[in-house]
């Protein structure tokens, strides 16, 4: 039932997407209501660092000392959680909301990638909504799109650039052809990278992601530790180099098909759109059977294009406009065994670091062979005086598991200097 009283919230987190949200409902105050049918009033808010509401216009909100306030508070209907992690105080205080039957929107892909189907049935149970668009892509409206926009296809396979952060990285390095570290120094000068960027550049971010638009395309429950994840840490300039001489673009994707969920680089053909979206920009592809190919992209991070997510949401349960979490009743998600990224068909570009001596080419190509592997392309990159070069080759279509194997081979014989790169080419 409709009703015209406010929605009252109770908001956990200033940082840069809670002190993006705060403005930005302040700023769009009469727009919102326009569209919600109701106003927005802010009860109270939470951080463990109260002093960065100072700079915030509260109005008559309260600052909340107890996180977990929130969530019991009788003048709270829905409750903001922007605070992060899998985990902790993040998962209590959504737990907590929803078991005492308070709506709740959250930017936590982390939380919703570990935790989602208990959530939702948890939320489902109580009659409230759990909704999550800022969790993926920030700003980029893809879990509406699929979850509602392409209700009535069966979707054959959902890919895209999840992390903006590895994005920027392999953009220079296709770019300016500079070394990886010199790179990503940059990217953390300029705040893109954290400190400690291994939730990024190793794919754990886009894990998260990548697992929560699985479930929401194929209607199956999270399962996060069947992702197979690999990052971006072992790429150079020299694999930008090779992709872009043979019409290729590499980008970290998040990639799903019925079975088959993994994060890793790919070589994207440079004649597919999402080869051209650069820098921190995200975008998702997916691919229904009567809706055809679709892609969304969009600036995938930062403070106003993830407050804009999370305010549609408030928007849509303002408006009483809800639906499952992932798209069905959570108990009618299925548990379907993911099968191993090992067997799926891929062609492939590996570059080997080989030792240059005689017989190295004929050495590589013969452990392939054994495998019933077939050489596309091969090129070796001699340098004056080098006693290490590069073996760069691709190849038709094989099994993962067998050109590990192959790469095995080679690495026993004693042949490489460092441990090869193997990357899967996108078919599109």
């Amino acid at each position: 039932m409709m009703t015209t009283q406010p929605l009252r919230l109770g908001i956990a987190g200033a940082g840069t997407v809670g002190a993006s949200v705060l403005r930005l409902l302040a700023a769009q105050h009469d727009l919102l209501q326009q569209r919600a049918g109701r106003a927005f009033t802010i009860q109270a808010v939470s951080s463990r660092s109260p002093e960065k509401f100072n700079d915030l216009a509260l109005g008559s909100a309260r600052i909340e000392p107890d996180v977990f306030a929130l969530a019991v508070a009788p003048d709270i209907d829905c409750v903001v959680e922007l605070i992060g992690g899998s985990e902790g105080a993040a998962k209590t205080l959504v737990e907590t909301a929803l078991r005492g039957g308070k709506h709740v929107v959250t930017a936590n892909k982390a939380l919703l990638a570990q935790h989602g189907y208990a959530l939702a049935l948890l939320a489902e149970k109580n009659g409230v909504t759990l909704a999550f668009e800022a969790a993926v892509a920030g700003g980029v409206p893809i879990i509406k799109a699929l979850r509602e926009g392409a209700a009535a296809n069966a979707i054959t396979r959902v890919f895209g650039i999840l992390n903006g952060t590895c994005n920027y990285i392999l953009t220079q390095l296709a770019q300016t052809g500079r070394p990886f570290a010199a790179v990503l120094s940059d990217a953390q000068r300029l705040g893109y990278a954290e400190a400690d960027p291994s939730f990024d550049i190793d794919g754990v971010d886009a894990g998260h992601k990548l697992a929560i638009l699985a479930s929401l395309a194929f209607g199956t429950r999270i399962d996060f530790s069947r992702v197979s994840i690999s990052g971006i840490r072992a790429l150079s300039d020299i694999d930008s180099a090779y992709a872009a001489e043979l019409g290729y673009a590499i980008k970290l994707l998040g990639y799903a098909e019925p079975g088959v969920q993994r994060v890793s680089p790919f070589f994207v053909p440079l004649t597919a759109a999402i080869a051209h979206v650069n820098d921190v920009f995200n975008a998702v592809v997916f691919e229904g059977d009567y809706v055809g190919q679709v892609m969304i992209q969009g600036r995938g991070a930062g403070g106003n294009p993830t407050a804009s997510a999370v305010v549609a949401d408030l928007v849509d349960i303002a408006a009483n406009r809800s639906s499952s979490p992932f798209g069905m009743p959570a108990a009618q998600l299925q548990s379907l065994p993911v099968e191993s990224s090992d067997t799926a068909l891929h062609e492939y570009y590996v570059r080997f670091m080989v030792n240059d001596r005689p017989g190295v080419v004929s050495a590589v190509a013969g452990a392939l062979a054994e495998q019933g592997i077939s050489i596309k392309t091969l090129q070796q990159r001699a340098a004056a005086g080098a006693s290490v070069v590069p073996l760069l080759l691709t190849t038709y279509a094989a099994e993962a598991a067998a050109l590990l194997r192959a790469v095995k081979t080679v690495e026993t014989q004693g042949l490489l200097a460092e441990a090869a790169v193997v990357l899967p080419l996108l078919v599109v």
